[in-house]
């Protein structure tokens, strides 16, 4: 049992003025963070005791699977060149120098060391599978840190790597962490969907993203209300309705109109009768790619979508190989493509020569997947105020390959069942990634297979977020006065409330309670402040403990009154039966 009096719990009636999200007002006002800067946070009592539960399941499940490791925060620039990811990870990453000068990173994450150790340590395929993990605070240079614990400089990760000897291994691998994480998401009592994502920066063939929707999530999902497909808009696809091409004008070849001053897809559609479903979208873009050396390069990419489609900067990046893209400015696009922004189109676009000076041979015009087997579009036609009909693809302009490029929109049908599909916000919990070769192979892991052949292991990598499944959870479950957690990540069990420290017989059956309910296995705290009933009240709803005991005027009936913060529902139980009351309640 502990004693509010005698701890540190600094409640305030007020969020900080900078607070949007729920989760971040909640756990300032509660008395579980308080800020040092931007994107740093110190844990206080409340708050700790919260992550110590978290970093808790997230143990005893993992060690289920795996073997717990600690490795170093800061690290040498040498493991991270052998990867290749001392560049590309760019102003992300902390960087600093030790007293010789040598170049240092704080760790964003730990493929690079826990390669180091497989590849020194590591020798046959009788040591494989290997799964190990830690729990151990990262480091992100955020550029824009908000939303409380949300979006962060500094967090704590479970890690945890695979090696196997054969991409089959490395099935059974991922599938362990699949269900490990989905057995520790819910002992954390959150609703959650696993989702199928991209793997940006890590490499691999496959992942998947445990999400929570929330308003205050900055990823988009798209879902399936039938058949459970769910992706992140990174990877989502979908099933389009069928529509209607336009009718050949002339004698069908790309004809040219005059279009005066209409430079949007819906000034355009408008002006020509015609539905920007029957338009093709020129997307001039500028890629940033970076060599191994660090050299950036940045090279115009062209990319073709339908007139009412937006393009997913994700998808492009996954295409391209490209650190970053972003749009063209009105001179490149008139130095890159020879015509005017505005009136941009696919046909006389030099393909060839366009694609001739690009990155390690990508070819750096794409269409979308969308306008396959489409047929008498209007697309601009490099030319001030002038665009084209009957463009078909494929007939009037070469198609190198077409590509999923665009984001799915609400209400379009599910690529496996075809139902309408809702896309909502959501917030990252944990994210899996079937890494391959791409580690391994860069920074000379080997080990002898059945054979005696010399072979590099395949990886995986599982990350998970613990300060995220305490903001997940506060997202999940407040209301105006406060929050509430699952009792498994609740700093205490039940708060046990004396409204009158200075009536003897409410202290006594106070203290007594608090006996009771300990023997009993709960958690408990017992406010035994000298101040108001309404003061206790309030900082009770506040604080996230899910369950309430009040020891007020009814004890002298042997009566206290059993509150469940999330429904707000009340019982009065005997001083006899309270344990197994709340046992019931709480389960």
């Amino acid at each position: 049992m502990h004693r509010w009096s005698q701890l540190f719990i600094p409640t305030l009636r007020e969020a900080p003025a900078d607070a949007e999200v729920a989760s971040h007002k909640f756990l300032v006002r509660a008395g579980y963070v308080r800020q040092l800067a931007a994107g740093i946070y110190s844990y206080l009592f409340l708050g700790q005791r919260s992550v110590n539960k978290i970093v808790g399941i997230v143990r005893e499940e993992m060690d289920k699977i795996g073997q717990e490791f600690l490795l170093p925060a800061l690290n040498p620039r040498e493991i991270w060149e052998a990867s290749g990811r001392w560049s590309v990870m760019g102003d992300n990453m902390f960087r600093l120098k030790d007293r010789g000068g040598r170049d240092l990173c704080l760790g964003m994450t730990h493929e690079e060391v826990m390669t180091d150790i497989a590849r020194k340590e590591l020798r046959s395929y009788k040591q494989l599978p290997q799964i190990w993990y830690q729990i151990q605070t990262k480091f992100r240079d955020e550029p824009r840190p908000k939303s409380g614990l949300l979006r962060v400089r500094q967090f704590i990760m479970k890690d945890s790597y695979s090696f196997d000897i054969d991409p089959a291994g490395l099935d059974v691998s991922y599938r362990k962490h699949y269900d490990v994480y989905t057995a520790t998401f819910k002992r954390c009592g959150l609703k959650f969907v696993v989702v199928e994502a991209h793997s940006g920066a890590m490499g691999g063939s496959q992942s998947h993203e445990f999400m929570v929707y929330t308003d205050a999530g900055e990823d988009m999902v798209a879902s399936c209300p039938k058949c459970g497909y769910a992706a992140n808009l990174e990877k989502a696809t979908s099933k389009l309705e069928v529509v209607e091409d336009l009718k050949p004008s002339g004698n069908g070849s790309p004809e040219l109109v005059h279009t005066p001053g209409k430079k949007t897809i819906e000034d355009v559609a408008q002006y020509l009768g015609v539905s920007p479903k029957q338009k093709i979208k020129t997307m001039a873009l500028m890629g940033t790619w970076v060599t191994e050396e660090g050299k950036q390069l940045q090279w115009p990419v062209a990319v073709f979508v339908r007139g009412d489609h937006m393009l997913n900067e994700a998808k492009v990046l996954a295409v391209t190989g490209a650190r970053e893209i972003r749009p063209m400015h009105a001179e490149e696009i008139q130095s890159t493509f020879k015509g005017p922004a505005g009136y941009l189109g696919p046909v006389g676009l030099d393909m060839e020569g366009f694609n001739a000076g690009g990155v390690d041979g990508m070819k750096l015009v794409f269409v979308d997947k969308a306008l396959e087997g489409r047929k008498n579009l209007v697309a601009g036609a490099n030319k001030e105020d002038y665009h084209l009909r009957n463009v078909t693809p494929g007939r009037d302009f070469a198609v190198k390959q077409y590509a999923d490029l665009r984001n799915v929109e609400a209400g379009e049908g599910c690529p496996n069942c075809g139902t309408p599909m809702t896309v909502a916000k959501a917030v990252e919990i944990g994210h899996i990634f079937k890494l391959g070769y791409k580690y391994s192979e860069s920074m000379g892991a080997r080990v002898l297979d059945q054979s005696g052949k010399e072979v590099a292991p395949i990886m995986g990598s599982y990350g998970i977020g613990i300060e995220r499944i305490l903001t997940s959870a506060i997202e999940q479950s407040n209301d105006a006065d406060g929050f509430w957690l699952p009792r498994s990540i609740a700093p205490f069990d039940v708060l046990v409330t004396a409204t009158n420290m200075s009536d003897a017989a409410i202290r006594n059956a106070s203290e007594e309670i608090c006996a009771k309910l300990s023997e009993a296995g709960f958690d408990v705290l017992l406010d035994d402040r000298d101040d108001r009933a309404g003061v206790k009240f309030k900082d009770a709803d506040l604080v996230g403990i899910p369950y309430r005991v009040n020891v007020g005027k009814k004890v002298s009936e042997g009566k206290v009154e059993l509150v469940e913060r999330s429904t707000r529902k009340s019982v009065d139980a005997t001083m006899a039966e309270i344990a197994e009351k709340l046992r019931q309640i709480a389960g």
